[in-house]
């Protein structure tokens, strides 16, 4: 279930040059899952846009946001203080019901901010995931530090080798061999396909696709499945390895 509220930004500060976390005070009952997302209202803009929450607690929820048009440089400009209208709630999410012990989550670019609060929710049921982050070049990385200070195991893979180790995501499990039961990822279409390609244990996959409404009722993202068409919005973003066709 989703909810529209009315929501004050607390801070709107920059992690990297393109990429800022925004933190949000207001309702966040609705949010039930990592990996759900939040639809905002832009002044002058048909559409909503969609962005992932990356943490929330009782009070506050906290989006990280990559500078790429004009809705997002728009966001940009906001200070603190400022009321925006969203809709929050929206999208199935990660589950953790499951037996697995050692998790991986990898994320790549703004895929990473929902790993963030899946990360914290799998500690907090005693569980040890590991976390592997991918990004272009080390300019562009983000919350490492934050990772590590869960107290995890972090692998930062950049495709230029400026930073951890060379190459993508897939490259960090290989050489740092590690090992695990589960697969949780989040991250541009080519990064989701490799990694299906390259592992073979259960798994939960997040995907992006441009969307109309935000909460299923206009069918503009659907998408096939072996298990007929769902709608990224409502029956995703999350989908199982076992449901998808690339």
């Amino acid at each position: 279930m989703y909810k529209r509220g009315i929501y004050t930004i607390v801070s709107n500060e920059s992690l990297t040059p393109a990429v800022y976390r925004m933190v949000l005070a207001g309702d966040t009952q609705y949010i039930t899952r990592s990996g759900q997302f939040v639809n905002i209202e832009l002044e002058g803009k048909f559409l909503r846009r969609p962005i992932s929450v990356c943490d929330y607690n009782d009070t506050t929820l906290t989006i990280i946001y990559k500078v790429v048009g004009r809705g997002t440089e728009q966001m940009r400009q906001m200070e603190a203080g400022k009321e925006l209208d969203i809709l929050t709630g929206l999208g199935n999410g990660f589950s953790t019901e499951n037996e697995a012990q050692r998790s991986l989550l990898v994320g790549g670019g703004v895929g990473v901010p929902p790993m963030y609060n899946l990360c914290k929710r799998l500690l907090s049921e005693g569980k040890q995931p590991r976390v592997v982050l991918g990004f272009n070049t080390a300019s562009e990385v983000f919350y490492a530090d934050e990772f590590k200070a869960l107290g995890v195991d972090v692998y930062v893979a950049t495709a230029d080798g400026s930073m951890g180790i060379k190459g993508f995501v897939t490259d960090a499990i290989r050489e740092a061999a590690i090992e695990f039961d589960y697969l949780y990822t989040c991250g541009p279409l080519p990064m989701l396909k490799a990694l299906y390609d390259a592992t073979d244990v259960p798994a939960e996959f997040s995907f992006e696709e441009r969307m109309g409404c935000g909460f299923g009722a206009c069918m503009g993202c659907t998408c096939k499945t072996k298990y007929g068409n769902k709608r990224i919005c409502k029956d995703g973003p999350v989908l199982k390895r076992e449901e998808i066709i690339w």
